[in-house]
Order: structure tokens, then sequence, then C-alpha cells
């Protein structure tokens, strides 16, 4: 392991009781919205951890261990994987393939709009770049009271993006809908909180903050 990498998850784990809280939070908002049972997938269109549209930071290319994680942009525990996450795909580029998909929690006033943000981004090939800056930003507008649409909207214009593509892509109720099919397909999936990592098809069942690079590992061992 990297020492850059040890020392992050040091760090984190100083906050892991703050991160229990909020997944407990999480946990606890859906079961009020009436959002505690997953949707059952169709018989033929089961569920799939990776779509076609599904948004790519990494290629390994063939042999990769696929990485999937399912977050929510204004999530704590989302924000304090975050450098996590950034070590991980350093220390096995080209090793791993890493994914990310939408999954707004109810408990959270901006992580849709958060999401509209990115995937608006996305449209014009800056998925990425929209990406890091809501997560290196989050405790500027995390758990705010009221819309932050604007606060992204002026990341957008920072990023140089085509601000007339981008307010387009944000009316359209496509790009909501596609935030909404990542989330209701992660319900199907059986996610029920944020992070939620999936390693080649299966859940990762984390209980440390080393335990998803041990499961990466474990899953490039496995590899022929």
């Amino acid at each position: 392991m990297k020492t850059s990498l040890k020392v992050t998850i040091v760090t984190a784990s100083l906050v892991v009781v703050l991160v229990l809280a909020g997944i407990l939070y999480v946990v606890a908002s859906r079961s009020a919205e009436g959002g505690g049972a997953a949707p059952s997938a169709s018989a033929s269109a089961p569920p799939q951890v990776v779509r076609d549209e599904s948004h790519v930071l990494d290629d390994g290319g063939e042999g990769a261990v696929t990485v999937v994680e399912f977050l929510d942009f204004e999530c704590e525990a989302c924000g304090m994987f975050f450098p996590i996450v950034e070590s991980l795909r350093d220390a096995y580029k080209g090793k791993i393939t890493y994914v990310v998909r939408y999954f707004p929690l109810p408990g959270h006033l901006n992580s849709v709009d958060a999401a509209l943000a990115a995937e608006a981004a996305a449209r014009q090939g800056r998925f990425e770049d929209m990406y890091r800056r809501l997560f290196e930003t989050q405790r500027q507008w995390g758990e705010a009271s009221e819309s932050r649409a604007d606060t992204f909207r002026g990341y957008a214009q920072e990023l140089g993006l085509d601000m007339a593509a981008y307010d387009q892509a944000i009316a359209s109720p496509e790009t909501k809908a596609r935030v909404l099919r990542d989330r209701d397909e992660g319900r199907a999936l059986g996610v029920d909180s944020t992070p939620t990592f999936f390693i080649d098809g299966q859940r990762a069942d984390l209980k440390a903050w080393g335990d998803l690079e041990a499961l990466i590992g474990k899953a490039l061992d496995a590899k022929p």
C-alpha cells in the first residue's frame, strides 16, 4: 500500500463515527419516505451493475477488475471516501475499471441538482471535472437548506462549459430521467445507502476503511 494511501485511511478513520451516523440517517430517511423496499426487477430485464450509459472514470481494459460506486454528491460519507477512491484509482491505474453511478438520497435537498450538474457536464464530455469539483467543494454547499443549483451553474462556468448547452441539459426531463434510472436500478440491486460499491458485479461488504482496497486486491489475485 502506498504511504499516501495509508495516511488517507488513517485520517478517514478518525471520522468513522460520523460516517456511521450518516448511514443510519440515510436508512431512517428512506424508511420515513417509504423507500425501504427495493423495486423488483423484471424477469426479462434484470438489474445490471454497469450499463452502456454508465460513467467510466478509468478503463483498465480486458482483464481489469470493475469497481462500481453508487454515490450521492451531497453524502458526507461519499465525500470522506472521495480521497480514498482517488488514491486507489492512482494505485491501481491500468488494473481497474472505475465506474460511477448516481444514487441521490431523499434526505439531501441538493443531491438531485448536484447529479443533474454532473450529467449536464457529461453531455459535454466533462463529467469527471464536475465530479471532482462537487466533492472538493461539498463542505461549502452540502446540507444547505436551500437550492444550490446556481452554485453548480457557477462551477460549470468556471469549468468553461458551453452554458447554453448546460442550461438546456439541466432543463431537459431526460437529464433527470437519466439520474433516476441509476437510482432506481441501484434500489433494484439492493442499494440502500451511499457509497455502495460493487466489485466485478458483487456488492462489497465494507466494515473498515481498508476493506475496499483489500477486496480489490483479492479480485485482482483471482484473475487468471
